[in-house]
């Protein structure tokens, strides 16, 4: 072979080499998402100490200390109306922001479709990531209260409705609210009669109720551990089908066991915009799914009282829709139906 065409021979192949580097790049360009190139926020739409607050915190918390995202996280607490003052402002405002999660439950359902306080803004302006945990209601004294077991608490409620003030950390209709009422309206009271306050987030309804503002909240198990463990509070009964494992809730009864068919189940989970992008939504469809399997999460999860139950976005909007049906029916049974 002449020295020239030795030469060409090179050329050819460096320049085929060189080729193949850039088509390779632009493959990997097209292939992997640079998505997040920019720090994330979660929302709590609710004030601190609740349980989207705790669930925020420890979603951040367990993403960032496993290295699953490496950009920075913050929480940001966004309270008003239960949920719907976020929702209005996120579902118009931030319909294409990648950049923003946020975490939800039962009330994304609850106030898209309750009669008062009513959203017009609902999980089908989000896009679901995926479900976290589950939780369970808790109907929740103060520790020196006389009330020592539910039905105690229903026959005093059953006699004269008003004069037990109830509380929660969500509006009139909502989570919370269903929660107290539930039992009472399985134990044959009329649930429109019992008095019920409102306050924004768990946290400040256990004040009230410390401070002998209220005589019973009803709100998620998870809020009231570190109370319960204080000796502020007792549980008088979970929405749970059967007792919690666990140091302190193993000793708490349920709503059932006392003879109350009152089962509510509390599911927690992360939602995107409504125009997320297919990148992102491929990012966090991958990344939450890694972050279940971590043992820090495991241990998270634990130590919040809560119970590990994960689904994947598609799974878990199929599983939004079910209980929309459920929610709305009810709703229509209290009267609290739009």
């Amino acid at each position: 072979m002449n020295r020239k065409k030795a030469s060409l021979l090179l050329l050819s192949s460096v320049l085929t080499v060189s080729l193949a580097a850039c088509n390779s790049g632009k493959e990997t360009s097209g292939s992997k998402s640079s998505y997040p190139e920019r720090a994330i926020s979660v929302v709590a739409p609710s004030g601190a100490g609740g349980g989207w607050d705790l669930t925020s915190r420890s979603f951040v918390k367990i993403l960032s200390e496993t290295n699953l995202v490496e950009e920075p996280m913050t929480v940001e607490n966004k309270p008003g109306g239960g949920g719907a003052v976020f929702m209005a402002e996120y579902a118009t405002k931030d319909k294409a922001n990648n950049e923003k999660l946020f975490v939800n439950s039962p009330p994304i359902i609850i106030n898209n479709l309750k009669k008062e306080g009513n959203s017009p803004y609902g999980y089908k302006n989000t896009t679901p990531l995926a479900q976290l945990t589950i939780d369970y209601g808790a109907i929740v004294v103060r520790a020196d209260s006389k009330y020592t077991d539910l039905k105690s608490l229903l026959e005093d409620m059953k006699k004269d409705p008003s004069k037990v003030t109830l509380a929660g950390g969500s509006a009139p209709g909502s989570m919370d609210h269903l929660i107290g009422i539930l039992p009472a309206y399985k134990y044959g009271i009329d649930p429109t009669k019992i008095k019920y306050v409102s306050y924004d987030g768990g946290s400040e309804a256990i004040t009230a109720l410390l401070g002998k503002n209220a005589d019973v909240i009803s709100t998620d198990i998870s809020s009231t551990l570190e109370f319960v463990k204080a000796g502020k509070v007792k549980i008088l009964a979970v929405t749970a089908p059967e007792r919690i494992e666990g140091e302190v809730l193993s000793e708490v009864p349920t709503a059932k066991e006392q003879g109350v068919d009152a089962e509510f189940v509390i599911w927690r989970g992360v939602f995107g915009p409504e125009k997320m992008s297919k990148d992102a939504y491929t990012f966090w469809e991958n990344t939450i799914a890694k972050l279940v399997e971590t043992d820090e999460w495991k241990t998270e999860v634990e130590t919040q009282g809560w119970q590990p139950e994960y689904r994947n976005g598609e799974d878990f909007k199929t599983f939004l829709a079910e209980q929309e049906t459920q929610v709305n029916d009810l709703l229509e049974v209290l009267g609290m139906k739009k």
